[in-house]
């Protein structure tokens, strides 16, 4: 007997489209074997929540086939890829070509990916012993690491009141409170089997259990990126070796989608490469005509949130807009070449301006 069928508050969202009620009577009684995951806990955010796009996330790597007849238009939809479409992972520092142009007024690089490990659910349908499995293994991972990426961790449950204000100051810290994570059941157990690994200099880190299993970062001030990214990729293949070494797992990794996410929009490369940077023609200008911009060049831009919060000056956070469909070297390309462009252009647009 199927549940009756569910009232989804985000009438606009891929979980509106493509949920129908025909699809809810196939699927909605079915049961992931990895963490017992159903459709009813992938959609809840988009069932609760009148303002979601996607509206959906991944129990396990199971709910990707087990739910497939949702998961695949969704992913279709969302990335813009053929339904044949295959994935390729390139993560080859020697094949980018440039840098970010080192007179650019850029602050910061930081550029972060997701990992997951097989054989644990993902943090919606995780279960306690596997999110305490999934630590203890990192715990182990993160000792063997080396040389400049060699540092500690520091598990949020029990951690000193020095500690987590340092943390906080470095902003590294994630906290509990995010109403979708909560709705999509990634809170459940806080703070249990969660925490934050990162090396002496502060620039490889790694935040464990929280949307993802693991999710790796590289950063450093100024607009190195190439650094960045050596560091990153370096880094994701000794924690990987190291997983590998300690338990025989590998992280998920799917022929179509490339690595697997809890949120879909996350999939392929999962990587989001960004720098801080002040474009104050641009801001001249007005954000509609940067976002546009950036739309053409296949960035995304956010405002950088000051201590008072919205937007601080002139002072943006530009990514890479694509995740699957696109190997990491070409996702880094596009946002250094795209930095260098909307740069060279604030230049003009400030002449323009009598800046």
């Amino acid at each position: 007997m199927s549940e009756p069928f569910p009232d989804i508050k985000s009438k606009h969202s891929l979980v509106a489209k493509h949920v129908t009620p025909s699809v809810w009577d196939k699927l909605s009684g079915a049961l992931t074997a990895t963490s017992g995951f159903t459709l009813a806990k992938a959609i809840a955010c988009a069932v609760q929540f009148d303002n979601q796009h996607c509206g959906i996330y991944a129990g396990d790597w199971d709910s990707y086939k087990v739910f497939a007849d949702v998961f695949d238009p969704i992913i279709q939809e969302y990335h813009g890829i053929d339904p044949n479409a295959k994935h390729t992972s390139d993560m080859d520092v020697s094949k980018i070509q440039g840098n970010i142009d080192a007179t650019a007024p850029v602050h910061s690089t930081r550029i972060r990916v997701g990992r997951n490990i097989d054989g644990f659910g993902l943090s919606p349908g995780i279960t306690k012993d596997q999110r305490l499995g999934v630590e203890n293994l990192m715990k182990k991972a993160f000792a063997n690491l080396t040389g400049d990426l060699a540092g500690t961790y520091y598990p949020l449950t029990g951690m000193a009141e020095k500690v987590r204000q340092q943390l906080v100051d470095d902003h590294f810290l994630f906290m509990s409170g995010d109403k979708n994570l909560a709705v999509a059941g990634m809170e459940r157990d806080w703070p249990e089997g969660r925490g934050i690994f990162h090396n002496k200099d502060k620039t490889f880190l790694t935040w464990v259990n929280e949307e993802d299993q693991l999710r790796i970062i590289s950063m450093q001030s100024g607009g190195d990126v190439r650094a960045v990214f050596d560091r990153l990729a370096r880094g994701i293949k000794a924690v990987g070796d190291s997983v590998k070494a300690e338990s025989g797992k590998d992280f998920m990794l799917d022929a179509k989608y490339g690595y697997i996410h809890s949120c879909p929009t996350n999939l392929g490369t999962g990587m989001r490469a960004s720098v801080h940077v002040d474009l104050p023609g641009y801001t001249k200008e007005g954000l509609k005509i940067l976002q546009d911009r950036c739309e053409e060049l296949h960035l995304q831009p956010r405002g950088t949130r000051g201590e008072s919060g919205g937007q601080t000056g002139a002072t943006y956070d530009i990514s890479n807009k694509h995740r699957l469909g696109y190997s990491e070297v070409q996702l880094v390309q596009k946002m250094i070449d795209g930095v260098n462009t909307l740069v060279k252009e604030d230049r003009e647009l400030q002449k323009k301006h009598g800046m």
